[in-house]
């Protein structure tokens, strides 16, 4: 079973790769606006992970520059995510707000849709 899923995860990463989506070309400043407000997002993600993949593809169309968390192995990424977020699942988006407070948002198709609301050209 290992195998396999290792075998399916470097599939999964080569189509990526192969087909990695245009990025968004914004006008300079505007684009200094998106980089600064995606510097309190962060993705916990696993590489390979199909749901992943899809977030992080949707973050290449918009031109998105948000740090990714892999939360694979254990380690520090894989603890904040168990212990903040409260369940070790990806996507998971991590979103401080200006107030300092700290939402946690899981479910790819959620992750997306709170990405093209903040970061499509029609809403900067």
């Amino acid at each position: 079973m290992k195998a396999i899923r290792w075998l399916l995860g470097r599939i999964i990463l080569s189509i990526d790769f192969l087909t990695t989506p245009k990025g968004l070309t914004r006008a300079i400043d505007e684009q200094k606006d998106v980089d600064s407000a995606t510097e309190k997002l962060a993705l916990y993600q696993f590489s390979a992970c199909p749901f992943c993949v899809k977030v992080r593809r949707s973050m290449k169309r918009l031109s998105l520059d948000i740090e990714l968390r892999d939360a694979k192995i254990a380690g520090q990424h894989r603890n904040e995510l168990a212990e903040q977020g409260g369940k070790i699942k990806t996507p998971c988006l991590r979103i401080e707000q200006v107030d300092g407070k700290i939402t946690w948002m899981y479910e790819s198709t959620d992750i997306i849709q709170y990405l093209e609301q903040q970061f499509s050209p029609k809403s900067i």
